[in-house]
């Protein structure tokens, strides 16, 4: 009887040891689970899917096509993937020729802006992406380093000559440079069973009015409810946006998503707070970890207790952000703190678990993070990082449209 009883009494014991360990294990990874990001999504606006820009500057194409893809979505026309290379080839084309105008005086570069690709649309037309995929050197992603210093030098040669006048055929080189790369525009082509234009089938599969869209932003160096030549490096085209309240154009970007329309947002993503490959968030903390010491960063709980000593964001759970003043916005714009650096498209809502709001975000980096391409945007960082926006001008409130002249 009395070793019958210390079995029992051992094999309780372990029972209850494993019960213990089991029961750490689930809280642990309950823990886990909490740790980081979690959130839920309010509004999501239908888009195409991910696209990957890889090795090119051409985010403003990608989030601009994908832009004009929702709307048709939202108007009911049928889905088509539109040729990002199409645009890319004309807008370079046409920015060879004002560099030269500008003898040399102004930006050649793979940049670009959202009117780029309205402007392209409107003065050439668009074809899907299975008639001009733009992959014509070898490779079935995008690299164009190559192909930006090869026009890059033909310019400069271009500019150089000691001619003292251009010749008849310098187009030619930089029409015939991009056709080699990119591939040779096409005058017509069949899609669907029917035969199109570039222009045609703008005009009558697309069936988008480019001139139903603008560019709003928010700055405190001109008037607001004018227009004016936003000043980034990359607006060849010296395209004009709208200038309105900060307020005001957070209220455009609300209405608009609340209403069905994607936005179209150039902003700045070299923010520490911008972690959306391994967090799927941009985001402004409301301390700047770089001025901090080790003791407040701990506090703060934005660093790991192993990593004590790396100044580095390490956003471990949803936190405090800054207030975003005009002020504040357009000092980081005057010291380049904020800079046009990429554009993406805005396509919705989300609340985290505290029920703080967000804006989902489509990017062009493929499938690359583990919200498979996209990622979450505060408040805060739009209205901190935004340089502008484009959207159908539907969108846009009726007392902002009023003060606009609309």
């Amino acid at each position: 009887m009395r070793i019958k009883n210390i079995l029992l009494f051992i094999i309780a014991a372990f029972m209850l040891l494993e019960n213990t360990a089991n029961a750490k294990e689930k809280d642990s990874n309950t823990n886990k689970k909490e740790e980081g990001y979690n959130f839920t999504i309010i509004k999501d606006i239908p888009c195409s899917p991910v696209e990957n820009q890889y090795s090119s500057g051409t985010c403003w194409v990608f989030s601009g096509l994908s832009f004009f893809e929702s709307e048709m979505m939202r108007l009911n026309k049928p889905f088509v993937n539109l040729s990002e290379m199409f645009v890319v080839w004309h807008a370079y084309n046409d920015k060879a020729e004002k560099m030269i105008r500008m003898h040399g005086h102004t930006n050649f570069s793979a940049g670009g802006a959202f009117h780029d690709v309205s402007y392209v649309i409107k003065k050439y037309g668009i074809v899907p992406e299975s008639v001009y995929s733009g992959l014509n050197y070898g490779e079935n992603k995008h690299i164009h380093g190559e192909m930006n210093e090869v026009l890059k030098d033909q310019v400069n040669g271009i500019l150089k000559n000691k001619n003292k006048k251009l010749s008849t055929v310098w187009k030619k080189v930089i029409n015939e440079t991009l056709s080699t790369y990119l591939g040779e525009i096409p005058d017509n082509f069949e899609y669907k069973g029917e035969e199109y234009t570039p222009k045609s089938f703008a005009k009558d599969y697309v069936g988008l009015n480019m001139d139903d869209y603008v560019e709003v932003t928010s700055f405190t160096h001109h008037p607001y409810y004018q227009k004016f030549i936003l000043e980034v490096p990359d607006n060849w085209l010296w395209g004009e946006v709208y200038n309105v309240p900060l307020d005001d154009m957070m209220s455009i970007i609300d209405n608009s998503v609340d209403n069905g329309y994607t936005v179209a947002w150039a902003s700045d993503v070299s923010e520490k707070g911008f972690s959306s490959s391994k967090d799927g968030v941009a985001v402004v903390p409301v301390v700047d970890t770089l001025s901090m010491s080790d003791t407040e960063l701990t506090k703060w709980n934005s660093l790991p207790d192993s990593k004590k000593n790396a100044k580095l964001y390490s956003l471990k759970k949803p936190g405090k952000e800054k207030k975003i003043t005009a002020e504040i916005r357009q000092k980081a714009f005057d010291d380049y703190e904020t800079t046009d650096d990429h554009g993406l498209q805005i396509v919705g809502t989300a609340k985290d678990q505290n029920g703080t709001l967000y804006y989902k975000v489509k990017n062009s980096w493929g499938d690359y993070n583990k919200y498979k391409g996209f990622f979450f945007a505060s408040h805060p960082f739009v209205r901190y990082k935004t340089t502008s926006i484009m959207v159908n001008k539907n969108a846009i409130p009726l007392e902002i449209k009023g003060k606009l002249g609309f």
